[in-house]
């Protein structure tokens, strides 16, 4: 059974999310690999390259939740600070990390890659901190205390998470079920609404779509006990078939419209 305590939050960190130049592909990944493990994502958080901002949601994001990842700004240009920034909301020092030196040296000698100042500037690494390996480009990540600090390149963080993911400690994943109907959210609203007071333990979501020139609703439970989840499920279905329609089951990923 999926331990409820047991919570992440994710903070992305760049001016090109936030810009819309650049879009996020971490945050399905993430959020899909901690439910297989039972760790529930319960908040995320976009933030500029500022120091304040970050520090503070750091801080805040890390006293709230069990786990958490940041994703972006541990390069090496200019607007990279986020090391600096994760250092100073754990009050400890940045340090050229010597083991983090040791992967990056023989990394640019194999490639032929001037290993410049630039690119030492990824082996600063927060006192205290532990690495985390990058089989892409040697380049580390790092954990401090309960954050996990992970680059903003999809390909590279992926493989980096994977590698970490054994360390974490969650429960059973969540199951899921959607019902699908031919029926607008406003028509199924307060039977939807009276079922999720009897099972309090199962998140029931309501998702309009609008497809091939016909509205509907996908209904999506979510609960970590399967004969929860079932019997609320019956009872969706029931109230699908009380209002006129058939339940659709997998039904496709919902699209959010305007079909109340």
């Amino acid at each position: 059974m999926t331990d409820p305590s047991v919570t992440a939050a994710i903070c992305i960190i760049g001016n090109e999310i936030l810009s819309g130049r650049t879009q996020d592909k971490n945050l399905a990944f993430i959020g899909e690999r901690l439910n297989g493990l039972g760790i529930r994502l319960s908040e995320v958080r976009v933030v500029r390259d500022d120091e304040s901002a970050i520090v503070e949601a750091v801080r805040a994001l890390s006293e709230r939740y069990t786990y958490v990842f940041t994703s972006g700004g541990i390069g090496p240009t200019h607007d990279d600070i986020t090391t600096a920034c994760i250092a100073k909301a754990f009050g400890v020092a940045v340090e050229r990390n010597a083991e983090a030196m040791r992967r990056l040296t023989a990394h640019y000698a194999n490639t032929g890659i001037e290993f410049n100042e630039a690119r030492r500037k990824m082996a600063d690494i927060p006192v205290g901190a532990e690495l985390i390996d990058n089989p892409v480009s040697a380049a580390p990540g790092f954990i401090i205390g309960n954050v996990h600090v992970l680059p903003g390149v999809p390909r590279i963080m992926q493989a980096m998470f994977e590698g970490l993911k054994s360390r974490l400690i969650g429960g059973a994943p969540m199951l899921s079920c959607t019902v699908g109907c031919t029926i607008g959210e406003g028509t199924v609203a307060a039977g939807l609404g009276a079922i999720q007071e009897r099972y309090p333990d199962v998140e029931i979501g309501s998702y309009p779509y609008f497809r091939a020139g016909h509205f509907g609703t996908s209904l999506v439970l979510r609960a970590a006990v399967a004969d929860h989840l079932e019997a609320a499920a019956e009872e969706v279905r029931a109230l699908v078939r009380s209002l006129g329609a058939e339940p659709i089951e997998a039904a496709a990923e919902p699209t959010e419209g305007d079909a109340a």
